[in-house]
């Protein structure tokens, strides 16, 4: 595929970005939605509620290990019928949820289920990336995201009126359509060239958008072993760490949100969902902005959005008890949180010279973070430093991430100048 005879339709946005966002939503859907499901379900299949969180937990477990091994496995498949794929997947693990005779079945369709959501967003960040020009990768990166930042806001709600109204099986019912849609969707809006797997997916870079030593080398070999190669180099796994960090750092203090609010700041339990929603915002808006940062100036994006970030938990903490600032934080929070994500994507991968396994290692480090991130603010709350101390420890956490991004981009740097300045004397 010559790449320049679709310069004229790379130059819009292109319907395929429409389609992998549907995608991303209803993705997004069935990980929320279950929050506030639990104790409908718990009720429905007669299990404790302590029984019926496995439905979210064995889903992050779930995505942490479909990410690597299903992007592994479709290594050599075209990406636009992977994705199709995987959508099918998905629709069978949300089927099998939405029919599920026993908990035992119900659990096995949230895993099935989850098994597409590391592979879905990595592979698909590379299939949207090719349907633009290279100055407006992460914008497409984040325009995929969208659907899973709207799914963040509109999820819990969602979930609830359906559930509330038709009973938590048409929660899952209404997914399985939104999957349905999906796959056709991609199937028929991405272009078929999109997917192929030998152009350049990426660059291993630093600085602006693009460029460094391995600029121009191609992705041939889309097998496991040659993907593997991608991680011999250390900006991919600098870029993975602050990826786990930062994403840790936010989830942390997000997992106990609802206690902040409720036992600190004093709002009623029925106010966290409309809070909720305006950290949901947030998310939407940091995605779209960090987005087009990106495409000027990636890494001093991420600099600025996870220093962003460290600054507005450790602030949320301190004013945790005011209302006024609370909303205000909540919504800062979703936002300098989010503003990353397309930056750190793209980084990645150009790191890997486009490997997909790269990209959905990076959805694993994220998960990751996110179980770690949890655990510490668990930890803090154990040991009595109360229900705003999550915060703090998301700071700190994200301040560590911080640091590891500042190494990375001036390692990056340096490895490009010397690349440049060993050019000339290689010839």
């Amino acid at each position: 595929m010559n790449i320049g005879q679709n310069g004229g339709d790379r130059r819009r946005m292109p319907g395929g970005l429409v389609a992998l966002a549907l995608g991303s939503f209803g993705i997004g859907l069935t990980e929320f939605v279950i929050a506030g499901l639990l104790p409908q379900v718990s009720r429905g299949l007669d299990v404790s509620e302590a029984a019926a969180g496995w439905l979210i937990s064995g889903y992050a477990l779930s995505v942490a290990i479909g990410a690597i091994l299903l992007t592994a496995a479709t290594a050599r498949i075209h990406r636009k019928m992977g994705l199709v794929g995987l959508m099918a997947l998905f629709v069978l693990g949300n089927l099998l949820s939405a029919v599920a005779p026993t908990y035992a079945v119900a659990l096995l369709g949230r895993v099935v289920a989850a098994l597409c959501h590391g592979s879905f967003f990595g592979i698909g960040s590379l299939v949207a990336r090719r349907m633009v020009p290279p100055e407006r990768a992460s914008r497409a990166v984040a325009m995929m995201f969208a659907g899973l930042t709207l799914a963040n806001v509109l999820g819990v709600p969602f979930g609830a009126l359906v559930g509330e109204r038709w009973g938590w099986r048409a929660t899952f019912w209404a997914i399985t359509g939104i999957g349905v849609l999906a796959a056709a969707a991609i199937a028929v809006w991405v272009p078929a060239w999109a997917g192929t797997l030998d152009q350049v997916d990426g660059t291993a870079g630093e600085g602006k958008t693009r460029g460094t030593a391995a600029e121009g080398e191609t992705q041939r070999a889309a097998g496991l072993r040659a993907q593997l190669r991608a991680f011999r180099s250390w900006q991919v796994w600098l870029t993975l760490t602050a990826t786990a960090l930062s994403y840790g750092g936010m989830f942390g203090a997000f997992s106990y949100i609802a206690y902040t609010f409720t036992e600190v700041t004093g709002f009623s339990s029925a106010d966290v969902a409309w809070l909720l929603v305006v950290y949901g915002s947030g998310l939407v808006l940091g995605n779209v902005a960090g987005g087009r940062a990106a495409d000027r100036d990636r890494d001093r994006t991420l600099i600025v959005s996870m220093a962003g970030l460290a600054v507005t938990l450790a602030t949320f903490g301190l004013l945790a008890d005011g209302r006024v600032a609370s909303v205000v934080l909540v919504f800062l929070m979703g936002a300098f949180g989010f503003a990353g994500v397309p930056g750190l994507i793209t980084r990645v991968t150009d790191a890997a010279g486009g490997a997909p396994l790269a990209a959905s290692a990076n959805v694993s480090a994220s998960n990751v973070g996110n179980a770690l991130g949890a655990w510490l603010g668990g930890l803090a709350i154990s040991a009595g430093l109360g229900y705003a101390s999550p915060l703090f420890v998301g700071a700190a956490v994200v301040a560590l991430g911080l640091a590891v991004m500042v190494i990375t981009a001036r390692t990056g740097r340096a490895a490009m100048s010397l690349a440049v300045h060993a050019g000339p004397r290689s010839r």
